[in-house]
């Protein structure tokens, strides 16, 4: 009988979430900004939306006044890495090699909260870095309401060619390696399915790396092995994204079919073409090369731009100039979590992009090249994923830095007077 009374217990049903009537200055849908629009959300998603005159709160309801705010969907990280912290705290060799698992868990709790305080209530997380499938537990832990955090979509270990990725240690001993090495037929098939059996809902392929610790990057996989590693994966109903950085890797990966290809440093306006043509879209991540070029001495705003910048911003434009499809992510890890904004502000202030353009990529399009077709804008039915920030984010992107209201699925989990 007491065992029966506790099962009881832990089954007891949760009360019903409140519908909440949101009132704010202005509501960005994720493509226009409507002055005077009010939002109503009934249990975890949205039940109406227009102007304020048209919407009324049902029984019960709680009515949310925001005079001076303006509410928007909530934002999506495009890339990210919950497991990782700063390089200038700790080298990444350091962290794959010496710091235990448990204490990384521990810091991604952390890291989840903040990414989550920072009004990004969906992440990307690509790859957990020699974490294993930590990602995973990460993300069944927020989605059972044990901590707080965002939604995750993860790609758990990442694949890479053997002996292409690191660490590298010149002791000639293997030492654990930051994502699963796999080649071939049968050793591809095996890791993209132990992969997705593990929880993956994405799977991340390397397709260049540095061979060596002074080598520039060159392609790892071939255009067979990454064709094998699509079709694996989408044959399980899972899209695959790649790290690629040259010509011929960013060539290879969008032959074989990629969601997206993250970083492309050095693309050119063939190539951005080509991603064009097949669908594919560019997640460039101009913070992480920011971060750790200061990281290495550079003094910015002081010294001259180092030459990686310079190819960076050469190959946003040239993307810009293509009209290829762009995702919208920090590669955060590489910096702090909870910094994510430090992206759409470096596009904004240094790369050419409007704030319009940057709000609507970490929301709507971010959505919709990640196939989130629950979220990402403000609509009927979708998931009332909301944020509330002082200002008008379309105009000046750094609104985005005061927030003051967030709301996860109908449960309002941040209000600051």
């Amino acid at each position: 009988m007491f065992l029966l009374g506790l099962t009881s217990l832990a089954q007891t049903v949760a009360p019903p979430t409140p519908a909440l009537l949101i009132r704010p200055a202005a509501v960005f849908d994720g493509e226009t900004l409507h002055p005077g629009w009010a939002v109503l959300t009934e249990g975890s998603t949205i039940k109406a939306v227009g102007p304020a005159a048209q919407l009324t709160a049902p029984a019960g309801a709680r009515i949310l006044e925001l005079p001076g705010l303006t509410l928007l969907p909530g934002l999506i990280e495009g890339h990210s890495h919950l497991l990782l912290h700063p390089y200038n705290e700790t080298s990444w060799n350091d962290q794959v090699l010496q710091e235990s698992e448990a204490l990384r868990v521990a810091r991604a709790t952390a890291h989840a909260h903040r990414t989550l305080e920072a009004g990004f209530t969906t992440v990307r997380d690509l790859g957990s870095e020699g974490a294993g499938y930590a990602d995973v537990g990460l993300k069944q832990a927020i989605d059972r309401g044990l901590i707080p955090g965002p939604r995750m979509v993860v790609a758990t270990r990442a694949l890479v060619a053997t002996g292409s990725y690191g660490p590298k240690l010149l002791s000639g001993f293997d030492v654990p390696q930051g994502a699963q090495e796999a080649d071939g037929v049968d050793g591809i098939i095996r890791a993209v399915r132990e992969q997705i059996g593990k929880g993956a809902d994405v799977i991340k392929v390397y397709a260049d790396y540095r061979w060596g610790p002074n080598e520039p990057s060159r392609p790892t996989f071939s255009q067979d092995e990454l064709n094998l590693i699509v079709q694996t994966a989408r044959s399980a109903g899972r899209p695959v994204v790649a790290h690629a950085s040259t010509p011929e890797g960013m060539r290879r990966a969008t032959l074989a079919g990629v969601q997206t290809i993250e970083h492309g440093d050095a693309g050119t306006p063939e190539i951005f073409k080509l991603m064009k043509q097949r669908g594919v879209a560019l997640c460039p991540t101009v913070a992480a090369g920011d971060a750790t070029s200061q990281y290495r001495g550079w003094r910015k705003g002081q010294d001259p731009e180092p030459e990686r910048i310079q190819q960076k911003k050469q190959s946003v434009k040239a993307a810009l100039q293509s009209g290829v499809a762009l995702a919208y992510g920090g590669d955060v890890g590489v910096f702090a979590h909870g910094d994510n904004l430090r992206e759409a502000e470096l596009l904004v202030q240094e790369y050419g992009f409007t704030s319009l353009q940057a709000l609507r990529g970490f929301t709507s399009a971010n959505a919709r090249i990640f196939q989130l077709s629950d979220r990402g804008s403000i609509r009927p039915g979708l998931l009332a994923d909301l944020v509330a920030v002082a200002g008008d984010p379309t105009k000046d992107i750094k609104a985005l830095r005061q927030v003051r209201l967030i709301v996860k699925g109908g449960v309002v989990v941040k209000e600051q007077e």
